[in-house]
């Protein structure tokens, strides 16, 4: 399998998005820290300049795919998070009064820097991209979103793993009163997700605070979340209030509630089956309901960056 892969210089704006579309988007960032920390504060509207999609502080990432980008309503509007509530809609209804500032992280385990850190404190070292990944969930339906956020690599080089620590493990929020859809126990919460250490490595695994050029919206998983694009989305965790490094594979929310149905590792596979659908096709939200689905790709189309972190492993058993 291969993926075209582009340098960020020859992307065109007219392949990213809409231009009139993309020039009315409020700008991620400012270049200031004082102006980034009253954007997630309050979420203020920054104006658009006219730079077509050159937004100071944030650069165009290689590793984006080609294809046409969702709109921003798609992306917005059609969501699983079931803190928010069970239904794709509930989302965008139910996380409406959500403030996700104040927000801190807490970082411990198999680490030599721990601690908590302030949002802003948190995401401030890192360069800021933006990558346009391809999201397929288990259902069958898939999206493509221009994230914006940084390498989850470099995010964990910071923080100096030691040997002991062969994956990573993140933690979203748990507040009933502020993610209703917690009330209920439809999960085991707080949802808790995980990666071995080599997959959080890769130059793939990002770290998005932002689509579309703005602030992470509630119902995406604001203010911080995990994009895994070769993995099934619920492994992108959302919300993220704790990260840890362990030295034995943490539990997975899905994995624990239903073990035959979602596995530790949940790469995109159209050999391997959910055991109610198939997973060998998928559609694109948006498409028109008489257009024919698209046959899925295996590890979601990016086979040539991280196949060969299963070199050797039976897939089946271990999906």
């Amino acid at each position: 399998m291969s993926i075209i892969i582009k340098k960020p210089s020859d992307i065109k704006s007219s392949e990213i998005t809409d231009q009139s579309t993309y020039l009315n988007r409020r700008k991620f960032l400012k270049q200031s820290t004082a102006l980034l920390g009253a954007a997630w504060a309050g979420r203020i509207a920054m104006p658009v300049e006219a730079k077509g999609n050159d937004f100071p502080g944030v650069i165009k990432s290689s590793f984006s795919t080609t294809e046409s980008i969702n709109t921003l309503k798609e992306i917005t509007s059609y969501n699983n998070f079931y803190e928010f509530g069970t239904g794709k809609r509930d989302p965008a209804k139910n996380a409406v009064n959500f403030k996700p500032r104040p927000w801190s992280i807490t970082v411990e385990g198999e680490a030599n820097k721990t601690g908590v850190f302030d949002l802003e404190d948190f995401i401030n070292p890192y360069q800021m991209e933006e990558r346009i990944y391809r999201l397929r969930c288990v259902e069958g339906w898939s999206m493509v979103i221009p994230w914006v956020g940084f390498s989850l690599a470099e995010m964990i080089k910071k923080f100096e793993p030691t040997s002991k620590a062969k994956y990573v493990e993140f933690t979203t929020l748990y507040d009933p009163e502020r993610m209703p859809g917690q009330i209920r126990r439809v999960l085991h919460w707080p949802y808790t997700e995980g990666l071995r250490m080599d997959e959080a490595m890769n130059p793939l695994s990002f770290m998005a605070v932002g689509l579309y050029g703005e602030v992470l919206p509630n119902q995406n998983g604001a203010p911080i979340r995990l994009v895994m694009p070769w993995k099934y989305g619920f492994k992108s965790i959302k919300s993220i209030i704790k990260i840890r490094f362990t030295e034995t594979q943490p539990p997975c929310t899905w994995n624990v509630t239903a073990p035959k149905e979602y596995g530790f590792y949940s790469n995109v596979n159209p050999e391997v089956d959910h055991p109610r659908w198939s997973q060998r096709t998928e559609r694109r939200i948006g498409a028109n309901f008489w257009e024919p689905k698209q046959e899925t790709e295996m590890f979601n189309g990016y086979a040539d960056q991280v196949a060969h972190l299963y070199t050797g492993m039976d897939l089946r058993k271990y999906f």
